[in-house]
């Protein structure tokens, strides 16, 4: 039986995207690549806020966050930490053989401005990690005011995962002065996961020149050098590259504000619903994704049940808590190419749903 996701990635991806995922490979090191890598830029970096490349990597996500570590970090890397992927990052910074040390927040709590001043105070860091909308917990941090104080420090090239919150939500590059910025197809693009993107300032690529043993694969140069001849430095996935195509074309023609507003709406949308069926949002007040909504079981429904009755009966799946919080919270996602009419049949099945789901013991 098929099924549409409502989980915070992937999500569903169109039949339209699907369709321009099958047309007749191209070589990539072609001229018809070329055009295609070039037509692309644009609109990345209209969608990124930026005037650098935005290079394409055929990889998850946490390819080129690994590799960002491996390509600026020299001295030390202090990673931001309020939710199971954010946490995450220490630990793959370590893995990496990079010093590292943890700012820790409790999950769901935004990471705290002041707190990081106050430790990019002591001077041992030249690098930051931050997850903009940390999904684990549904909490998105303030990242002008986290950007604002890491410019204060200008030896620390930051490090910004914008996977699930890039395309539904400005996030002006340029203008915060964020270093590397990345982020994944499978989430707000709404494309099949195995595309990545990557943006580098020229003082982070200027970094990694000065950095031995960053590999080849993440090479910041090398994608570069590539970028420069509008190819990628090793065999992409132009299936993917032809969604991206298909994709830039469904964004161009909503207009990216207008694709801003309806993330916003759509997801005041769900959290009215989830209040209204006494749900609490799990992350701090005001700091709650505009991608998703992870909200506490406060009825106490058993939630793998409700996702089976979800499943076999209305052919959807929503999230049943990540990580430590598996039971205790639930993740509903709004990204991608939903709209006002996917959302109202989702509530539905989930008013539905919930009548015939059982509540834990109390």
């Amino acid at each position: 039986m098929s099924y549409k996701l409502f989980i915070p990635g992937p999500v569903a991806v169109s039949e339209k995207t699907f369709r321009a995922m099958t047309q007749p490979l191209i070589g990539h090191r072609s001229t018809d690549f070329v055009a295609l890598y070039n037509s692309l830029q644009p609109g990345l970096q209209a969608i990124a806020g930026t005037k650098d490349p935005v290079y394409l990597s055929t990889s998850s996500a946490w390819g080129v966050m690994e590799g960002s570590i491996r390509n600026v970090v020299k001295k030390k890397v202090l990673c931001c930490m309020n939710g199971a992927f954010s946490d995450k990052w220490l630990d793959v910074a370590q893995r990496c053989g990079k010093p590292a040390a943890a700012l820790k927040f409790p999950w769901g709590q935004p990471v705290d401005p002041a707190a990081l001043r106050r430790e990019l105070e002591t001077g041992g860091y030249d690098a930051l990690t931050l997850i903009h909308n940390e999904t684990s917990c549904g909490c998105m941090s303030d990242l002008a005011a986290i950007m604002a104080v890491v410019r204060e420090f200008p030896e620390v090239i930051t490090i910004v995962d914008t996977v699930s919150s890039l395309s539904a939500q400005p996030i002006p590059k340029d203008e915060l002065r964020i270093d590397v910025l990345v982020s994944g197809s499978q989430k707000a693009f709404a494309l099949p996961p195995g595309l990545s993107f990557l943006s580098v300032s020229a003082r982070a690529l200027a970094r990694a020149a000065t950095v031995p043993d960053r590999g080849y694969y993440f090479d910041f140069v090398e994608f570069q050098k590539n970028h420069e001849n509008g190819m990628t430095p090793s065999t992409p996935s132009i299936a993917h590259i032809y969604g991206l195509q298909s994709q830039l074309g469904v964004f161009a023609a909503e207009g990216l504000e207008a694709r801003y507003a309806r993330h916003a709406r759509l997801n005041q949308t769900v959290r009215a619903w989830a209040l209204a069926k006494g749900f609490r949002l799990f992350p701090r007040e005001g700091y709650g994704s505009v991608t998703l909504n992870c909200l506490a079981n406060t009825p106490g429904y058993d939630l793998p049940a409700l996702n089976k009755i979800l499943k076999a009966k209305h052919g959807l799946v929503i999230d049943g808590g990540y990580g430590k919080l598996k039971g205790t919270t639930l993740r509903i996602s709004n990204m991608g190419d939903e709209t006002d009419a996917t959302i109202a049949s989702l509530l539905a099945s989930l008013d539905a749903a919930l009548a015939e789901t059982p509540r834990l013991p109390a």
